[in-house]
């Protein structure tokens, strides 16, 4: 057991109350923490005695821990408040509303008893809410205006700016109470009158009659029945008072105008790691101000990344900022991160004196939950899962169903949205649907909750079928017209759908495999083949998902078949490609099976089997006619282009590829037909017509840009490249080259190193034509290297065409000569004329192409 630090029993006060009560109910301090949602720090804190008055929340989240109840629940709520000053006492000139200390997360430090309004100090990032506020309230357009949000949320400075802005402008007077606990209606209209100098609230009406007033109210939620009548019965009696109210939520008064104060924004992840860019963001300016306060030294560049990283944790909330920065005395950025990023709520203002408790943001946070209804608890827990943005349709979907004992949350989700925004504790960025986060120790703690409740996997079950479900109504649309905007939708919730398929991989394989099995075509265009793949053969080989639905594990296999190839695996997933077509097949999935038959294609290109990869483009053809499908049929012509360009007939595969652009164009299918006019500027590079090459890659390179498809985009820009070279424009072809290496991220400097096939074609090109042979051979030898094995064995014999050009060593030659033969007669490559023309008159015993007036003429 876990042993308490705190006063002796004999202890008088609160403090002993509470320790009796906790010992009483078997709780250790820890214990009675977790229950409560607050920090272990503060149970301590206030057994010892340094809070004679703690906050109302806490005590309210103490008691329930506890389980007190009737007259020994009032006992401890009378022990907290402590003797209780009557309004006003103690204040200088009758101030304002004051019977307890202050709460020093709502009130931001604005000191109870104090007539007038203090100075605001520096805000940062608020300066359009101050000019919108103060032009709201002078205006006149609302009589009432709330500013409202979680506590740290900087709500009270804001009031404060507003007020001094309106003040240097405003011909009335100025004057702000703050709000205490268990205040009246008589106790707040008694300290408005005496904040504006009246000995009474009726002599109110007479003494602002000249000029409109305005009354800074803060604190609302302390006493919030009291406030609104006080407020309503003002209104009636004087109708120029404007009122600026600060609070974790509305009053509720009719007309009344809610602003929520929302963090601060915060700096992109992706944003430029230079100091002088990330603090020109408010979230990061507000840290770098109050990390000054404490340390001298200027910021490391090593801590600017760290510092991106931790006001993007912190949701640019100030309270939270400020209590980090708080910790920059000892620790540099990267220390706090390490430290305090996977527990951000323990983060505490540190007592200043014996009488104050450290404020952690689990306590800032609790505060706003607990004025939550039981129901919008649950719901709030449920959201809690999200990672990233969501929209209404996901909300709806994770409230419709889970765990709670009450049963699903039947009601329409947008009030309970609202709700949540109006007390901070939801943002909605954008107009998109995927507009909607939680703030990160909201989610925290509301993930503490559901955890505690032991809600936690049933809650993260139902998050991944959520997100099965979405993955599955976007995936058809991962080809067509649509392909962009569905490509985009998925990016939207990446970070969702990793946490559901981590999750569901180990408590709910069945939903896993559905996931996972909708998202092949999504991560070969984010360049995710490798991660995909490994999802894929992990599920599968999962025995726990043998009986899961046949279709799905067919369309699982597909999908890791397709992903293999991008990384020259493709061969190895035969197996399961085979077994989906019968599948299939034995289903009467038409669309799987043509989807199958174009995998099947490939795979069995890589894997040199042209005769069977051919025989399936003809099936799929074939099948697609049959049945009408107009995509599958561009599809298949698509595919079986490749193989007359394997055999050197170049002109049948420039026909087929332009009636297939054609189709596509009428169909609007724009990927289809970027794929084809890249297919087509490559043919074109094959017959010798460079400069249109370029030109004709140029122009679908942006194409390709904009679909984002990597792989596509790659290979194209290797045919511009290789292009320019063979047309002897070596400045524009090193350019390509440096860019296809940025992509790689290769960076090798000579063929001993790991290079990519299509770089050490460009660079070996290059040298060729500078006249560097011996340059050139090293580098062609490379690029057949590196191409063996690949998708296309027309790179290998362009390759090895090359080294047999470019060697005077006649060993390397003959070598290369012999290879050459062995590649043409495997995948019944035809060399072309201007290959024929660069190995001379060496006899390899393979067919060439010779041109003739009436076509093409393919011999042996």
């Amino acid at each position: 057991m876990t042993l308490d630090h705190g006063p002796d029993q004999g202890m008088v006060g609160f403090g002993g109350l509470l320790r009796r009560r906790r010992l009483a109910a078997g709780l250790t301090q820890v214990d009675l923490a977790a229950r409560a949602g607050v920090g272990v720090r503060t149970v301590r804190d206030l057994e010892r005695g340094r809070s004679s008055r703690p906050q109302r929340t806490t005590v309210e989240l103490l008691a329930g821990a506890i389980g007190l109840v009737g007259r020994d629940r009032a006992d401890f709520f009378a022990a907290a408040r402590g003797p209780v000053l009557p309004p006003g006492a103690g204040a200088p000139d009758g101030g304002a509303i004051a019977t307890s200390v202050p709460d020093p997360v709502a009130s931001d430090g604005w000191p109870s008893l104090t007539r007038g309004l203090p100075a605001p100090g520096h805000l940062i990032g608020r300066d359009g809410d101050v000019t919108e506020v103060a032009d709201l309230v002078v205006g006149g357009h609302a009589s009432v205006v709330s500013l409202v949000g979680l506590a740290g949320a900087g709500k009270t400075r804001l009031a404060l700016a507003v007020a001094q802005r309106i003040a240097d402008q405003h011909p009335g007077p100025t004057a702000g109470i703050v709000v205490a606990e268990l205040s009246t209606v008589g106790d707040v209209l008694t300290a408005v009158a005496a904040v504006f100098g009246a000995g009474r609230a009726a002599e109110l009406a007479t003494r602002l009659a000249d000029a409109p007033a305005l009354l800074l109210v803060d604190a609302v939620e302390r006493a919030p029945e009291a406030v609104a009548e006080a407020l309503h019965q003002l209104a009636a009696a004087m109708p120029r008072l404007r009122v600026l109210a600060t609070g974790r939520h509305p009053i509720g008064l009719a007309g009344e105008r809610v602003w929520p104060v929302t963090p601060l924004e915060v700096p992109p992840a992706d944003v430029e790691p230079q100091l002088e860019v990330v603090a020109g963001y408010p979230a990061a300016a507000l840290f770098l101000a109050r990390l000054r306060q404490v340390r001298r030294d200027p910021l490391d560049p090593a801590e600017v990344s760290a510092l991106v990283r931790l006001v993007r944790r912190l949701g640019g909330l100030p309270l939270a900022l400020e209590l980090a920065a708080a910790r920059g005395r000892v620790l540099d950025l990267n220390e706090i991160l390490d430290r305090y990023g996977d527990r951000m709520l323990d983060l505490a203002a540190p007592s200043t004196t014996r009488q104050a408790v450290a404020v952690t943001l689990r306590d800032a946070v609790a505060a706003s939950y607990r004025l939550l209804a039981p129901d919008e608890r649950s719901a709030l827990r449920r959201l809690s899962v999200f990672r990233n943005r969501w929209s209404v349709e996901l909300a709806e979907g994770m409230l419709s169903g889970g765990p709670d004992p009450a049963g699903p949350f039947d009601s329409d989700p947008v009030p309970l949205l609202d709700r949540l925004m109006a007390l901070g504790l939801l943002n909605a960025r954008g107009t998109g649907p995927f507009r909607f986060r939680l703030l990160d120790v909201v989610r925290d703690f509301a993930a503490e909750r559901a955890a505690a409740k032991g809600e936690l996997t049933a809650v993260r079950r139902r998050h991944a079928v959520i997100f099965a479900g979405l993955a599955a109504r976007i995936a058809p649309e991962l080809t067509g017209a649509d392909l962009t905007a569905a490509v985009g939708r998925l990016d939207e919730v990446s970070s969702d759908l990793g946490a559901a398929l981590a999750h569901s991989a180990t408590d709910d394989p069945h939903t896993a495999l559905c996931l996972a099995s909708s998202l092949p075509r999504w991560w070969r265009f984010r360049g995710r083949d490798v991660t995909g793949r490994q999802w894929l053969r992990r599920l599968l080989d999962d025995p726990r998902t043998a009986d899961a639905d046949p279709a799905v594990r067919a369309w699982a296999q597909v999908g890791v078949a397709q992903l293999a190839v991008e990384h020259g695996a493709g061969p190895q997933e035969l197996p399961a490609a085979r077994s989906a077509l019968a599948e299939f097949q034995r289903l009467g999935d038409v669309t799987g099976e043509l989807a199958t038959h174009a995998v099947l294609g490939v795979l069995w290109s890589a894997a040199g089997g042209y005769a069977e990869a051919q025989r399936h483009g003809e099936a799929m053809l074939e099948l697609a006619g049959r049945e009408n499908r107009v995509r599958d049929m561009m599809v298949a012509q698509h595919n079986l282009t490749w193989h007359e360009m394997r055999r050197g007939e170049l002109r049948a595969a420039r026909r087929r590829l332009a009636a297939v652009d054609r189709l596509a164009a009428q169909c609007g299918e724009e990927r289809l037909r970027a794929l084809v006019r890249a297919n087509l500027a490559e043919l074109v590079r094959l017959d010798g017509r460079y400069g249109d090459a370029v030109i004709r890659g140029r122009r679908v390179l942006g194409a390709l840009t904009e679909l984002g498809d990597p792989g596509h985009r790659r290979g194209l820009l290797g045919t511009i490249g290789l292009a320019l070279a063979q047309d002897g424009r070596l400045t524009e072809a090193a350019e390509v080259l440096a860019e296809l290496r940025a992509q790689a991220g290769s960076g090798g400097a000579g063929p001993d190193g790991a290079d990519d096939a299509v770089c050490a074609a460009v660079e070996a090109t290059i040298a060729l034509r500078r006249g560097e042979r011996e340059v050139a051979a090293e580098w062609f030898a490379v690029a057949a290297e590196a191409h063996r094995g690949g998708h296309d064995p027309r790179d290998v014999v362009e390759a090895l065409v090359g080294l047999v050009a470019s060697t005077e060593d006649p060993t390397l030659r003959r070598s290369a000569l012999d290879r050459l033969a062995a590649v043409c007669q495997q995948g019944a490559i035809t060399l072309l004329p201007r290959e024929r023309a660069l190995i001379g008159s060496a006899d390899l015993g393979v067919p060439t192409q010779r041109r003739r007036s009436g076509g093409v003429d393919s011999r042996r």
